[in-house]
């Protein structure tokens, strides 16, 4: 079942759902929209083949300060990292999407790996693409994308690889 924004209201009061820092101007209907912090990972030249069980991004990208802004070119893919840290319940889920106004323009702000397991408690990487023919500059604090919550039928927790994540 999908939260809609009385849901998430009520899971935020009760201190279910913790959004750290949480503006109510970016609640909408049945979403929270996330806005982008002040350091992006951008891809460097290295030759690397990744081969599978052996990945690491953090090898062929250098974190970059966009305090002033970064200009997205066409084709470009960067990885980026929400300002808020969300902290779930353990019967709680969430899903990253892209805002529909970054769509019509071919920004693509999350594209792969949407699922934010229950009883998380981090900020979530972002995977960052143009798809669009027309330059796109990203700064911080941008409503970059949005989650949605989901109640999950039992509970769980997230103790993967990325439990504590950083960009």
């Amino acid at each position: 079942m999908i939260l809609t924004a009385e849901a998430i209201l009520k899971e935020i009061s009760k201190k279910r759902i913790i959004i750290e820092p949480f503006d109510k101007s970016s609640l909408g209907p049945a979403s929270l929209d996330l806005t982008l912090d002040s350091q992006l990972r951008i891809f460097t030249s290295s030759k690397k083949t990744f081969i599978h069980g052996h990945m690491d991004y953090k090898e062929v990208t250098k974190l970059i300060d966009i305090s002033e802004g970064y200009v997205l070119k066409p084709k470009a893919f960067v990885l980026g990292i929400t300002k808020e840290k969300i902290h779930l319940p353990t019967d709680i889920c969430g899903w990253l999407n892209s805002r529909s106004r970054f769509a019509r323009i071919g920004l693509m702000s999350h594209i792969t790996a949407p699922f934010i397991c229950p009883g998380v408690s981090n900020k979530q990487v972002l995977e960052i693409y143009n798809v669009g023919p027309k330059k796109i500059k990203l700064f911080p604090g941008m409503k970059i994308c949005q989650i949605v919550f989901q109640r999950c039928e039992g509970t769980a927790k997230y103790e993967g690889k990325f439990k504590d994540q950083t960009l």
